[in-house]
């Protein structure tokens, strides 16, 4: 039996195959632990500006009842499906990104001074957040058609240079989402690449390119003396408070609902910074649990990976996996002041109809690609 046989045993078998039943309980307990907290975190504000404690809560749970239907849909279509031909669906579904960041540009609604949401019959979304399943079923399609390119710069070039309008696009309005973009593009084909040593000089190509980006615009630029002065500088409030909640949290917390900072301290506690409130409620202990949950879920997408019936379904395991990993290594870095401050939720846990959405869309992917793994795979 080898390596990528043992990293699935025990999974429950399904039409032929087998399918990970721990990935799905393990993304609808994080889902549930979130809207736990949004309600802890939001209601004194649904309260104060809403009168209704459960405003925040209401819109969560439907948002979650969409997404994870949409997860279970996604989940009985045939990934393989997205691949087919020589301009599969996944390369449709990068043109469509693509038109939708500029239809922002000219369609866009303000929301708190960023054009990022765009409004289609009556459904208000983040194309930036819809961009990166979109850049995940790209670039794996790209790397399954001709896999040995990428032993060679100019392969990755090409992937590159097709994402690029996109990217762009993007890194008009969020440069965080457009960074978290051009990791997924970056680390998936660093994985499938058997020359590793080009990937040094785009990596430093690409700090510098973020750098220019950051220091070329004023308010990233201001995120940077924030940062650096964060007990000092007037517009810090959000970050400091934050700091202020983990710090007072102890080893257990004050405990569930008992949080001061998401009382006004804390602007729309529920979003980006609900990290905050969580280690504020349920101390270290609980917060390193949080983090359990998360490492759990990364392994068991890890071994979907491991085990895909084909390079395209790999690396679709491969592409949520590095859009998971890196946007909870921001999220939590973000509240604990570790890096400037960025707008990068906490996967399944902060409020966001989109962004919930998105992220069980990719583990319908992967369990996708896991519901279609040979039983010989696992039985040889």
């Amino acid at each position: 039996m080898d390596e990528r046989v043992t990293v699935i045993e025990g999974e429950k078998k399904k039409a032929g195959g087998y399918f990970d039943y721990s990935l799905m309980f393990l993304t609808l307990f994080i889902i549930a632990f979130g809207i736990i907290f949004i309600y802890s975190a939001s209601s004194y504000n649904a309260t104060k500006y809403y009168s209704d404690p459960m405003y925040f809560t209401s819109s969560q749970i439907k948002n979650a009842v969409f997404a994870v239907a949409a997860m279970v849909g996604i989940t009985i279509v045939n990934y393989k499906l997205y691949e087919k031909g020589s301009f599969g669906i996944a390369f449709l579904a990068l043109i469509v990104c693509t038109l939708l960041m500029v239809a922002v540009v000219f369609l866009g609604e303000d929301h708190n001074g960023s054009t990022r949401w765009l409004k289609i019959a009556g459904f208000s979304f983040q194309p930036s957040e819809v961009a990166k399943p979109g850049i995940i079923m790209f670039v794996a399609f790209a790397i399954s058609k001709a896999p040995q390119k990428l032993k060679k710069w100019t392969g990755f070039l090409k992937i590159a240079a097709y994402c690029a309008p996109l990217l762009g696009m993007v890194a008009i309005e969020n440069l965080s989402s457009a960074i978290i973009l051009g990791v997924i593009v970056f680390v998936t084909c660093f994985i499938a690449s058997e020359n590793k040593v080009y990937f040094i000089f785009f990596g430093l190509l690409a700090v510098v390119l973020a750098a220019v980006l950051i220091f070329a615009v004023g308010y990233r630029s201001d995120r940077i003396d924030i940062w650096l002065n964060v007990e000092t500088h007037p517009k810090s409030g959000q970050i400091l408070q934050g700091l202020y909640a983990i710090a007072s949290a102890g080893f257990f917390g004050r405990g569930l609902g008992n949080s001061m900072q998401k009382m006004g301290y804390i602007p729309e506690a529920h979003n980006d910074m609900i990290f905050s409130v969580i280690c504020e409620e349920i101390g270290v202990i609980g917060a390193i649990a949080l983090l359990l949950f998360y490492v759990l879920l990364l392994w068991r997408i890890y071994a979907i990976a491991m085990n895909a019936d084909d390079l395209f379904g790999s690396m679709l395991c491969v592409g949520v996996f590095v859009n998971i990993a890196v946007q909870v290594i921001l999220n939590v870095a973000v509240v604990t002041n570790t890096i400037p401050s960025t707008g990068v939720a906490l996967p399944f846990v902060s409020y966001g109809g989109t962004s919930l959405l998105v992220f069980c869309a990719e583990i319908g992917l992967v369990l996708s690609v896991s519901a279609r793994i040979r039983r010989e795979r696992v039985e040889d």
